[in-house]
């Protein structure tokens, strides 16, 4: 059973000022990653091209999302492989800022014209060289770094890696040196049965409060975006109520919509064969509230975590607490949450609110309001 399926009378479709429309370009992709979330229901590969025009997609946002300023993130399957689109999308809407997620290997194919456009580009790997071509394939990793170093002079936006973080193997020093090569960090902990054995988590918590510590540690700004979400909303709780309503910090619930090629509007891009979640359409023009929204079952609210985490994933809740899968629960969601106790006990153990009272204003200016929180979740 969900909550609240559409909006009240007079309740706002989307919560806030800002929309982030995920558009599924294509989900076509030119890697078999072995743990691609978009291979449960069989939704990988199932739609190769938008049947939507930019067109329709210009009437919908004036329809619906008019006094909220939008901003547009590509995503797949592999977005580059739909090119003529996104330069469509680009040419439809002047005003909207531009994010791209993208497995990073075919970025040498992307026009300049479409590389000045994006605020910001989440390339995805997985740690070092081996683990990611472990689970992606061989020679990724280099690829992938050759060509984000190609356009780094192409694009005035922001560069991060986007790390599924599945492996117990992968090291501090993997992620630290990302940090080198990439504005951002973004990790994220893997959503899949069987990456938290007992040896897999401790091996996590140990790198966890290497970078936690470096974290303050540095003298100069260590940009993890989990870690930075972490303190930031422990020592600026205001700016979670300002983009998330202080609701979940994966945004679903409150102003992301993940448009699929066929113009179908989900709430969560991990969660496209629940046909119960489907909110919404681009060719039939309209939308309703978002159905994934915070359950009474689900037991966030009495968690020491939810003064910084608010929720985390509302996909992980609703599989465990909501649909009752004990095995998402027991193998994926609780780990997850131990992971993210034991994060915001590592930050409170350097004193946040201290450090940020010492912070030069470049440092705390941008802990407070990085753009990257918009184009990625706070919390891993």
């Amino acid at each position: 059973m969900l909550s609240a399926q559409t909006a009240s009378p007079g309740e706002p479709v989307i919560v806030g000022n800002r929309v982030e429309l995920q558009l599924f370009t294509t989900l076509k992709c030119n890697l078999k990653c072995s743990y691609c979330s978009l291979g449960v229901g069989k939704i990988l590969r199932s739609q190769k091209h938008a049947t939507y025009s930019a067109e329709q997609l210009e009437t919908f946002i004036s329809t619906h999302l008019d006094d909220k300023e939008v901003y547009i993130t590509l995503y797949g399957g592999e977005p580059t492989l739909n090119i003529r689109f996104v330069l469509d999308l680009m040419d439809r809407l002047p005003n909207c800022r531009f994010n791209m997620q993208t497995n990073g290997t075919l970025l040498h194919r992307v026009p300049n014209k479409i590389l000045a456009r994006l605020s910001n580009i989440m390339i995805s790997v997985d740690g070092g060289e081996e683990v990611t071509d472990g689970y992606r394939g061989k020679g990724v990793y280099r690829k992938v770094l050759d060509n984000a170093a190609a356009i780094r002079a192409k694009t005035p936006g922001t560069l991060t890696a986007r790390v599924t973080w599945w492996s117990g193997e992968t090291s501090f020093e993997e992620l630290d040196d990302l940090t080198r090569v990439f504005d951002y960090v973004y990790f994220q902990f893997a959503h899949e049965k069987g990456a938290y054995t007992p040896g897999s988590v401790a091996k996590k918590k140990a790198v966890l409060a290497r970078l936690i510590k470096k974290f303050f540690g540095t003298g100069s700004f260590y940009p993890i975006v989990p870690i930075m979400g972490t303190v930031r909303n422990m020592v600026l709780p205001s700016r979670i109520n300002e983009l998330s309503a202080g609701m979940s910090q994966c945004r679903v619930s409150t102003n992301l919509l993940n448009v699929m090629p066929d113009g179908k509007i989900y709430p969560c891009p991990d969660m496209l064969y629940e046909k119960e979640l489907l909110q919404g359409d681009i060719a039939g023009n309209w939308v309703k509230k978002s159905p994934l929204q915070p359950h009474p079952d689900m037991p966030c609210r009495q968690c020491t975590a939810y003064h910084y985490c608010r929720g985390n994933c509302m996909k992980n809740m609703h599989l465990a607490y909501v649909k009752n899968d004990t095995d998402w629960r027991t193998q994926v969601t609780e780990p997850i949450c131990d992971l993210i106790r034991f994060m915001g006990a590592e930050v409170d153990r350097h004193d946040p609110c201290r450090w940020y009272a010492k912070a030069p204003l470049p440092i705390r200016t941008r802990l407070a309001n990085a753009e990257i929180y918009e184009f990625c979740e706070v919390m891993p």
